[in-house]
């Protein structure tokens, strides 16, 4: 559960400051707790084709839904309604047979998380005892005296 609202407030930006009224704000949240599942729905799709394992580690869902939502528009601009109208009248099992068909196609690599590369290790700091604490203008009168003329 903890997860859905991660995922939810990380990518479906589920919480809208300006909506001061509470049904808005109910209504927003069930808009973004349809969009989980469809993600959700996705994620199981490319799981049954890839993997199980592969998705859960490997799968970014900022990518996902970022891809979602930018093919989402240009279809809508390029598809005409008429055309998803056959979907309508699909059972459950054309579904399921039509998101496996298109999850064998997704190129996983686009939608990897992306991993974070090693440490680099700092120098340890030295400290002078005696004085902790360098002010700015004292490294700067420091640098001045020592500058090269010329």
């Amino acid at each position: 559960m903890e997860n859905l609202f991660q995922t939810v407030t990380e990518n479906f930006n589920g919480e809208i400051q300006t909506l001061a009224y509470p049904k808005a704000a109910l209504f927003s949240f069930s808009l973004v707790l349809i969009a989980y599942n469809i993600l959700a729905t996705l994620r199981g799709a490319l799981g049954s084709v890839h993997g199980v394992s592969k998705i859960e580690v490997g799968l970014s869902d900022f990518y996902l839904v970022d891809e979602i939502q930018g093919t989402y528009r240009g279809m809508m601009i390029a598809i005409p309604p008429l055309e998803w109208e056959v979907f309508r009248t699909f059972s459950l099992d054309q579904i399921v047979h039509l998101l496996q068909q298109i999850a064998l196609c997704v190129n996983l690599k686009r939608f990897l998380k992306a991993t974070r590369g090693h440490k680099k290790k700092r120098e340890p700091l030295i400290v002078d005892t005696k004085h902790r604490h360098v002010s700015t203008a004292r490294l700067l009168d420091t640098y001045e005296i020592n500058k090269p003329r010329g």
